[in-house]
């Protein structure tokens, strides 16, 4: 695994696909990145183990 992945996901506030740069470094991640579609907050996590997991939620649940 690379130090950095792109990761592919929909937004969940307007379902656009969107991607977003990733540092494997850490096995367990959560941030918050402004969709580029939209601008809306969305939260990330990203677990890293035998593979890398992730999931996008609005930030406020």
């Amino acid at each position: 695994m690379n130090p950095l992945e792109t990761i592919d996901l929909l937004c969940p506030y307007c379902s656009e696909s969107i991607s977003f740069t990733v540092d494997c470094s850490e096995n367990e991640q959560e941030y918050t990145e402004d969709c580029p579609v939209c601008c809306s907050p969305v939260l990330i996590n990203v677990s890293i183990g035998n593979n890398l997991t992730f999931r996008a939620e609005r930030e406020n649940g």
